[in-house]
């Protein structure tokens, strides 16, 4: 064939050189176009039903169906614990134990509230590494059982949540009876992968607790925590002089394994209207001093210091205690403060001063 003669069909050279550079040109500008991977979907199928977690006795499919209802798992949920507010919240705390049949989604709607804190799982079985709900009369349940925690899916499909918290006045925390690092950290990942929450918190006793306890729940935090997104906070008696040392001695155990407690929720008593005048001027000393104490607890390098670490529960002996100008005081005091929630406990005040607190009036 002659030197410049081609075969019918094909381009001249100069044409295929051109069309060659084009294609090339055209598929780096789409290969730019495409979304970056991070803004890819990744996430798998969804689980067949019933592959939440590992069962928890023999309720877990009414547990399994509870929990299901929520829309979304627990790492895409707003944190309900430390400073995952956009300032100051409610957080209701319900005794699972003494009102059995507290209806989370239905209070929300009432109320307003769709942050809740349920108490209490304490040590079960004969080595305390099963948790279980303190029931009336000093009596345990299976976790399964709970009829106020099953219904976390329903609060969740309203755009609330709920934290369980461990200890408290039923019963010991898992860590002050189970001896078995991996045992310990088994038992609370049955309770957060049974009810796929994204928070949980521990109540300190206030008669203080041993060195080891602290030691075994740190450990067990920081396994956790380095297996899922996990907020965890303190709940911990306040006196005049602020925090207990056994509640410093927890917090600095936390830090030092490597776990992180992202709000101390003071427990806080209420002087009562026949006291000297100034007990809420008191009542914020004790909670400033506290404030200072989990700062240097915590190490926190934080230029506010601690303050957004820190939640306030009003302990009520009589309902009366708290005035609705109390209400709006502490509020304002907690705007003022960027802590983290404010809570109640103990008698129920007035509707307008509950109202207040709630957020329900400004």
């Amino acid at each position: 064939m002659p030197r410049h003669q081609r075969e019918p069909g094909l381009l001249p050279r100069p044409l295929a050189i051109l069309a060659g550079l084009a294609l090339v040109a055209a598929t780096v500008v789409a290969v730019r176009l495409l979304p970056p991977a991070s803004a890819v979907a990744t996430s798998p199928p969804p689980a067949p039903h019933g592959s939440r977690a590992a069962p928890l006795g023999r309720h877990t499919p009414e547990l399994s169906a509870a929990v299901a209802e929520s829309p979304l798992p627990a790492f895409e949920r707003p944190g309900l614990v430390g400073p995952g507010f956009l300032g100051p919240g409610f957080v209701e705390y319900v005794d699972t134990a003494a009102d059995s049949e507290f209806d989370l989604p239905a209070a929300a709607l009432r109320t307003g509230v769709l942050h809740y804190l349920l108490g209490h799982l304490v040590a079960g079985g004969a080595d305390g590494c099963s948790p279980a709900w303190a029931g009336p009369g000093g009596t345990l349940m299976d976790p399964g059982v709970n009829e106020v925690a099953n219904r976390i899916g329903r609060l969740r499909a309203l755009g609330g949540d709920a934290a369980p918290s461990f200890g408290g006045a039923g019963g010991a925390d898992p860590a002050a009876r189970c001896a078995e690092p991996r045992a310990l950290a088994a038992a609370y990942r049955r309770v957060v992968g049974a009810f796929d929450v994204s928070a949980v918190d521990f109540e300190l006793p206030a008669g203080g607790e041993s060195a080891a306890t602290a030691a075994r729940r740190a450990r067990a935090l920081r396994v956790l925590q380095r297996e899922r997104r996990l907020q965890v906070s303190f709940t911990a008696p306040l006196t005049a002089s602020g925090l207990k040392a056994s509640c410093v001695a927890a917090l600095k155990a936390a830090r030092q394994a490597g776990a992180e407690v992202g709000t101390v929720n003071l427990l806080a008593g209420l002087e009562p209207r026949t006291a000297p005048s100034g007990r809420l001027s008191r009542l914020a000393d004790a909670v400033r001093l506290a404030e200072a104490q989990i700062a240097r607890a915590q190490a926190t390098a934080e230029q506010d210091g601690a303050w957004r670490h820190v939640a306030l529960t009003l302990v009520l002996a009589d309902g009366s205690e708290l005035s609705e100008q109390d209400a709006r005081t502490l509020s304002a005091y907690a705007v003022r403060h960027g802590l983290a929630w404010l809570s109640l406990r103990g008698a129920e005040p007035d509707e307008e001063a509950a109202a207040v607190l709630r957020g329900a009036v400004p």
